[in-house]
């Protein structure tokens, strides 16, 4: 059986003892009873939103009650909370305190592996770009491939062609990288180019940039 105690809307005054008015009370035969006439003074208000704390506090705590207030709107009783023993809520506290603990260390732990995975992936994807256009600036590789390979992008670095380092995925990162920064690309979808004849017009620049990029650059003696 559960306990139930009631936030009244209205001023009430204890039955028993005639204080009041109550913040809190138990009907017991229709009347009203404060906390201290009910026993359940020692009990401590946990307000309802955590249901962890919620969930270790009432099963740590060997007497508790339902907290409740009436929804005039609803037109029913709705949970406000619960009241349960002092040292259970302090114990209830203190597990979900040292989850958190764990949960921050899991999550520093899950960023740091992510970085190193992210450095490595960018890394492979420079040797990559290098690899297939060695006229390509070391440090305009580097940034299309840090750019290609962010994370949560949904750029093609982080498609599983990408991050196989395929061909065609990092040729793709490189013609990108080309339209939007060597070519009036994204100057002519802002005057209201359609996107396709925009292509069709920086085309020939984007090959002929990626062409000169092929080529192994002459050192100079």
């Amino acid at each position: 059986m559960t306990l139930v105690v009631v936030e009244p809307l209205k001023r009430r005054h204890c039955a028993e003892c005639h204080r009041g008015p109550l913040p809190l009370l138990v009907l017991e035969f229709n009347a009203p009873r404060c906390l201290v006439c009910a026993d359940l003074s020692h009990l401590v208000l946990l307000p309802r939103g955590n249901t962890a704390l919620t969930r270790r506090a009432r099963e740590g705590s060997s007497l508790w009650a339902v907290v409740v207030r009436y929804h005039r709107r609803r037109k029913r009783y709705e949970r406000q909370g619960l009241l349960v023993e002092e040292e259970a809520l302090a114990r209830a506290e203190s597990a979900c305190l040292a989850d958190a603990d764990a949960r921050a260390r899991r999550r520093a732990r899950d960023a740091a592996r992510r970085a190193t995975e992210d450095t490595r992936l960018t890394a492979a994807l420079t040797a990559a770009v290098r690899t297939l256009f060695p006229g390509c600036p070391p440090e305009r590789a580097r940034t299309i491939a840090a750019h290609t390979a962010q994370r949560g992008s949904g750029r093609v670095g982080r498609s599983a062609a990408g991050r196989t380092l395929d061909t065609d995925a990092v040729t793709a990162a490189v013609r990108a990288s080309v339209r939007h920064e060597d070519t009036p690309y994204d100057r002519l979808l802002m005057a209201g180019v359609p996107r396709h004849e925009a292509r069709t017009r920086v085309a020939g620049t984007i090959e002929a940039t990626l062409e000169g990029w092929r080529r192994v650059p002459q050192v100079r003696e």
